[in-house]
């Protein structure tokens, strides 16, 4: 069993439910979701480090990506105030075989912060090193949220500073040296902890960042806000922009730019992409990924996480990852199928609105400023670092490099509850949530299985299954609607619903179900994962088509 200690776990940030809506536009597959607040980060690097976690000595096999709400004992989080320990579980399983350890804070961090520069001295069990990274700020006189830039790449400097948002350019090779041997790595962090540390340089670059927030916040905030930090870099940069905002919950806003593998795109499906830089490429290029990544670069299979799991470590903070489709070494599939799974934890949580993924753009150069990117870009600085926006995440996949969740996953997203677990962490109390401030989402994206719903406290409806049409938005020429299936007083395994077209309305797509025509007249059959319904229990398919918006009235059978 390992308990770490030192940090608070209770959680400061408020989370909201807010409600999921998808929409399929020209070449690409976009999710809008609804606008609410961005939470306020956690004043602590790692909120579950209290938590008690025993990692399985043994590992199995399995092609699907692993359950991020399934604890190690094998049951299923029910409550939202159990995601800060089934979130350590995953922190923990990340570093021992993927990233290699994350040293806590160490015993000493002292520095200065000023207008032009940050300096970090470090010392620990009678070690010591010492690195530094520049300043830039808007006019003005502070104190300023900041972006974390690795190497002056990332996400667009001129937008970021142009928001008001100061950038500090962090050189991360000063942390962890590229070009050294896995056996003799070099930079601040190995100097601490050793040169042949088992640590990749990934978790290094972003153990310096975590330094850099401590004296942020030991500084008094005169210049810089502490909670308005954000984190952005490309290619090897984007990597470690990625692991950065996975590993510190300080960091509001998270800003991954192509990364590619060892980055976002899940490992599982790697293997598989035409074009993607292997594993064992990865791996062997620089000493990015932990030393115990070995053993997987053949068989990611037996890793018992994968990225999404990565990106549902961010959640509920703001998250924007950026991916390019014209290059296929940057496997840009599977970082969709990490962003929608990855997606799925931030909708359980309340969240959804606060992750956005794009990856539909024209411009093939790798790290180049996209025009598709500023908006969201904006947005996101507005929202998470400067709180003077509530604009929603949006998913759009470019169809170049679509992924498919349904085929990488074999579980269901819960529905979470506000109350705390039945049985408390020993070591502190759970975080607690507010009530949430609008309806649950009721609507999974493309490609993704929906929740299946608990029993409503009203009486379920009688006979077999109910089906109920909700319009979900319009735009000239088209519209999307979703269906909502209700099983009636008794269980039932399988569903049909039936309804007749508009005139002039056509389906372009459905998911979360089997459609076929004939004419008007449409008919939708269960999957496999969501035909069986309890008693009282529904779930729900959703479309986008062409033509007018209109209201039908579905019919329901079953089986």
């Amino acid at each position: 069993m390992i308990i770490r200690s030192g940090r608070s776990r209770i959680r400061s940030a408020v989370v909201v439910l807010v409600a999921a809506a998808t929409l399929s536009v020209a070449a690409a597959v976009t999710m809008v979701t609804a606008e609410a607040a961005a939470p306020a980060p956690i004043g602590v690097e790692d909120e579950g480090a209290g938590c008690p976690v025993s990692l399985p000595g043994s590992l199995t096999s399995n092609a699907k990506l692993p359950d991020p709400f399934k604890k190690l004992d094998g049951t299923r989080i029910t409550a939202k105030s159990q995601w800060p320990c089934r979130r350590e579980e995953i922190v923990q399983q990340a570093e021992r075989y993927v990233y290699g350890a994350k040293p806590a804070k160490p015993a000493s961090v002292t520095g200065t912060v000023s207008r032009t520069s940050i300096t970090v001295n470090v010392s620990d069990n009678g070690r010591s090193a010492s690195f530094s990274a520049s300043v830039s700020l808007p006019s003005g006189n502070g104190p300023f949220p900041a972006v974390v830039v690795f190497a002056g790449l990332g996400a667009d400097t001129a937008t970021i500073q142009g928001a008001g948002v100061g950038i500090i350019n962090y050189n991360p090779l000063t942390v962890g040296a590229e070009g050294t041997p896995r056996n003799n790595k070099q930079g601040a962090f190995y100097s601490l902890y050793g040169s042949s540390s088992s640590t990749g340089l990934l978790m290094a670059w972003a153990w310096g960042v975590s330094r850099i927030i401590d004296v942020i916040q030991q500084s008094g905030g005169s210049i810089l806000k502490a909670d308005a930090l954000g984190v952005t870099g490309c290619s090897r940069y984007g990597k470690g922009a990625f692991v950065t905002g996975a590993f510190d919950e300080r960091i509001a806003l998270t800003m991954p730019v192509e990364s590619g593998s060892a980055g976002a795109p899940i490992f599982r499906g790697i293997v598989g992409e035409s074009g993607a830089q292997p594993l064992s490429s990865a791996y062997s290029e620089q000493p990015w990924l932990g030393d115990a990544f070995s053993s997987f670069t053949g068989n990611p299979n037996t890793l018992p996480v994968d990225t999404h799991e990565m990106v549902a470590m961010v959640a509920p903070r703001g998250l924007f990852l950026m991916e390019n489709p014209h290059i296929d070494w940057l496997a840009a599939r599977s970082g969709s199928v990490a962003a929608l799974a990855g997606a799925e934890v931030y909708k359980a949580l309340g969240a959804g609105d606060n992750i956005s993924y794009w990856s539909d753009v024209q411009d093939g150069t790798h790290c180049a400023v996209r025009p598709e990117w500023k908006t969201p870009l904006q947005q996101n600085l507005q929202k998470f670092l400067l709180r003077t926006g509530n604009a929603a995440g949006v998913i759009r996949v470019s169809s170049l490099k679509s992924g498919n969740l349904a085929d990488w996953r074999d579980w269901q997203t819960p529905t979470l509850t506000d109350s705390g677990p039945t049985t408390p962490s020993p070591s502190s109390p759970p975080p607690t949530s507010a009530p949430p401030t609008s309806p649950p989402p009721t609507s999974a994206p493309p490609t993704s299985q929906p929740p299946t719903s608990e029993p409503p406290t009203s009486p379920p409806p009688a006979g077999a299954c109910t089906a109920t049409y909700r319009a979900v938005n319009s735009w000239p020429g088209g519209w999307q609607g979703e269906v909502t299936v209700h099983a009636g007083s008794s269980a039932i395994n399988g569903w049909t619903v039936r309804w007749t077209l508009a005139n002039g309305q056509a389906i372009s797509q459905l998911w979360n179900g089997t459609l076929t025509t004939s004419g008007s007249a449409v008919t939708v059959k269960s999957l496999s994962y969501n035909g069986a319904l309890g008693a009282g229990a529904s779930t729900t398919f959703g479309m986008t088509g062409t033509g007018n918006a209109a209201t039908p009235a579905p019919t329901c059978t079953s089986p």
